[in-house]
């Protein structure tokens, strides 16, 4: 029995989300993810203006006079969110925790993706793959996606990309829109991740907190990894301390941008302590003067 608070904390995002999409977001979503793709319908005989380009020289040397191969546009879209479930995302120390915005993004997505009449499918991973929910129309399967993510208890804490990866590539066959989203507090997923963006359109979400990238001046502090256990004692009022921590992460930062870049994904880049609407807006904007 799912807890009265969840269905409750499912509603509010519900209504919250919802009214964004309608207000906003679902007409940027059109505009890009409409369905680009060409389906194989049949094989004929060559007509008159019929475009050669089309033509089916397997089939045409077989019979020995021409025939052509017909399409249909593929309206249909399969939207896939690949969520990182792991430990750090109950990190959070301005207006909320990542795992939170996590749901609240993939809800938005999710619900302009079935006004689009697409598919939406889940994977939640940690140090394994812990849910597989298969892409489904409605808006129910949408709550379903949802009360998941808000009430799941994964049995891992840790993070691994690649065998999320990996368990994606097994279970889609066909060609989808991949929404991973993490804070990619991880390593050793870059080849997973070029093998998947081959075959699918990948959508990095990074997800990030200000305090991941900057600590701030208020003496001896303890910083546990969330994943892992570990704690550390620093001295935030040593500036060379908060400089080296800074440093450290802008370079984890630049290695991560630059695995991106060099696949040629486009990244939606969210901060816990930032608006992220406008972000989407941007990103929907980028893409569709692409297409």
């Amino acid at each position: 029995m799912i807890p009265k608070e969840i269905l409750k904390k499912v509603r509010e995002i519900e209504i919250y989300t919802r009214r964004l999409v309608n207000e906003t977001v679902a007409g940027e979503y059109h505009s890009v993810f409409k369905g680009r793709g060409m389906e194989f319908l049949e094989v004929r005989e060559y007509q008159p203006g019929d475009d050669i380009r089309s033509i089916d020289w397997n089939v045409t040397a077989r019979m020995g006079h021409p025939f052509v191969k017909l399409h249909v546009e593929e309206r249909e879209l399969t939207i896939f969110f690949l969520v990182d479930t792991s430990a750090s995302g109950n990190f959070g120390t301005v207006n909320t925790l990542k795992g939170e915005l996590a749901v609240e993004l993939c809800a938005i997505l999710a619900f302009s993706a079935i006004r689009n009449n697409d598919k939406v499918g889940l994977i939640t991973f940690t140090d394994t793959v812990e849910k597989y929910i298969p892409p489904k129309k409605g808006k129910n399967h949408v709550l379903r996606v949802m009360r998941e993510l808000l009430y799941f208890q994964p049995q891992g804490t840790g993070t691994n990309i690649q065998a999320a990866l990996e368990y994606l590539n097994t279970m889609l066959k066909r060609k989808a829109v991949v929404f991973l989203v993490s804070d990619f507090i991880a390593s050793g997923y870059e080849q997973a991740l070029r093998i998947t963006s081959r075959k699918h359109d990948v959508i990095p979400i990074t997800i990030t907190d200000p305090r991941e990238l900057e600590l701030p001046n208020v003496g001896f502090i303890e910083l546990e990894d969330a994943e892992t256990g570990e704690q550390i004692m620093l001295d935030t009022f040593d500036p060379d301390v908060r400089k080296a921590y800074r440093t450290l992460a802008l370079e984890e930062l630049a290695i991560r941008e630059r695995v991106f870049r060099s696949m040629k994904l486009d990244v939606i880049n969210i901060r816990t302590d930032q608006p992220y609407l406008q972000t989407l807006i941007s990103f929907f904007h980028k893409r569709a003067s692409r297409y």
